[in-house]
């Protein structure tokens, strides 16, 4: 099993396969409105693939804010969960952004996935798309 990820931007060669994994995930398997999914923000986003044997299977971008990289729209295809492309993926952004913090809002069903990376629940639980949401964040060390 080989799993790549690569950056990718708005326009280029892979952004319609991160595209086309968001809609699997979000808006066929957990019914968010198109109108939702699309935000207009992918074009100033960095956007993140994973490739599984070649196969693209998952997705996150990262919206860059004054106060830190915001992760959002990570979706991994229901047949490729559970062999840690996920959790290589995250890595791969937190590797490869440079931010003082990483934010992201996470599905309560993904609550234990993102402690498990070391992101810790902010404010009270809020509803967007529908689900059940909760603000985390994980602080990067400052760099001697």
């Amino acid at each position: 099993m080989s799993l790549e990820i690569f950056e990718v931007a708005a326009g280029e060669a892979g952004f319609a396969d991160c595209m086309a994994i968001r809609l699997e995930v979000f808006v066929a398997e957990q019914n968010v409105p198109l109108e939702e999914e699309h935000d207009g923000l992918d074009a100033t986003a960095r956007h993140f693939l994973a490739a599984l044997d070649g196969v693209p299977v998952g997705t996150a971008r990262v919206l860059l804010k004054a106060e830190g990289a915001k992760i959002t729209r990570v979706a991994v295809r229901l047949a490729a969960r559970g062999q840690g492309v996920g959790e290589t993926l995250m890595r791969r952004i937190e590797a490869s952004v440079k931010a003082p913090q990483f934010m992201l809002d996470a599905q309560l069903t993904a609550l234990r996935f993102y402690e498990r990376l070391g992101y810790f629940p902010v404010g009270e639980i809020f509803m967007e798309a529908g689900m059940a949401h909760r603000h985390m964040v994980k602080i990067t060390p400052p760099v001697a």
